[in-house]
């Protein structure tokens, strides 16, 4: 085993892959900047040259119009967006180009691109700078849409998205660089498309979405204390969904929080409650729930943030107001973690 961090396994994931195989590149603003893009860049321009690993303009649309023919030509480009925000710039090339070029061949011709975004909040990145927009990617298909949360996902999955023959949109929330965890040294690939039980549980199944795992754990830990198990899944990949490990959860608790770090209007947690309740109503005891952003822009303030992103206090009491429990008074716990580590944007 070795310990990384979610940046070191992203960059590992890369180097891996630009090693294994020379048809793939890394472009995107910034990414060969000192800086590095968190670090999830680092030594790819003075390991792989100028032609695997460079800058763009300030050009979104653009850069999405050479991933999409240089991946139609052959290569494997992995395009990197800083922030989600402005990959809706892009919108034409990934939904009218990208997502529908495999249907429109009739398979006969792929589409290997990955496009890198960073999502969520940093402090202080205000209303243009601090979404997710889960559910805008994963409306459409030919869309692969992945959000990893641990390092060994982030690492696994990544891999497994270069190696794609499909469009894939691969969320990495920014508060996650700084995560750590003990990986496998021989750097195992991660399966598209299968969900992972974080914990076990009878009470309340808790379906948590990228930053959001990272605060139902806390959540999961302050509740058992209180005699309260929930059972926490990361879906890892938003489409295609691993809708059974959900169910199977669902079918033994009869109960579902769905924990998103995004807006709940027209969301991904509507997605994921509609399913469960078109499927197994008759198991469920109480109604789904679903928690997300303050129904407006983010603000910039960080007090006012603070209220606007739900947390593990939002779950904690999710789950005893479902279970009919009394509120628990949380003052004085400090429910942030590496977040903490968060110094700036790059």
């Amino acid at each position: 085993m070795i310990e990384l961090t979610f940046s070191d396994a992203i960059n590992k994931a890369l180097h891996l892959e630009m090693e294994r195989d020379d048809s793939v590149f890394v472009f995107g603003i910034g990414v060969p900047d000192h800086v590095k893009i968190f670090g999830t860049t680092k030594g790819l321009l003075e390991k792989y040259g100028k032609k695997r690993c460079f800058d763009s303009p300030l050009s979104e649309d653009a850069m999405t119009g050479l991933a999409i023919g240089a991946a139609i030509s052959g290569l494997r480009p992995v395009h990197v967006h800083i922030r989600v925000d402005f990959l809706l710039l892009t919108m034409n090339q990934l939904i009218n180009m990208a997502s529908s070029f495999i249907y429109g061949t009739n398979g006969n011709h792929s589409l290997p691109l990955v496009i890198r975004a960073i999502i969520g909040r940093g402090w202080g990145q205000g209303y243009q700078h601090s979404k997710s927009l889960f559910s805008y990617f994963t409306h459409i298909p030919g869309l692969i849409v992945i959000a990893p949360t641990s390092p060994s996902d982030a690492l696994g999955l990544l891999q497994s998205a270069i190696r794609s023959n499909s469009p894939v949109i691969f969320l990495e929330h920014r508060w996650l660089y700084w995560a750590k965890e003990s990986v496998d040294n021989n750097f195992p690939l991660v399966e598209i498309g299968k969900g992972k039980v974080l914990r076990k549980g009878k009470a309340v199944t808790v379906v948590a979405i990228s930053w959001m795992v990272v605060e139902t754990l806390v959540a999961a830990k302050i509740l058992s204390e209180k005699g309260i198990d929930i059972e926490v899944i990361d879906p890892r990949t938003l489409r295609p969904l691993d809708t059974e490990i959900i169910f199977n959860s669902v079918k033994k608790t009869g109960r579902l929080i769905v924990a998103d770090c995004d807006w709940i209007n027209s969301g991904f947690s509507a997605e994921i409650l509609s399913l469960v309740s078109e499927q197994l109503f008759q198991y469920m005891i109480s109604s789904p729930v679903r928690i997300g952003f303050a129904d407006c822009p983010c603000p910039t303030v960080r007090i006012l943030e603070d209220e606007f992103y739900p947390n593990a206090e939002t779950i904690i009491h999710a789950v005893e107001k479902m279970l009919d429990k009394p509120l628990s008074i949380l003052d004085g716990i400090d429910f942030y973690s590496h977040e903490n580590k968060f110094k700036g944007p790059f």
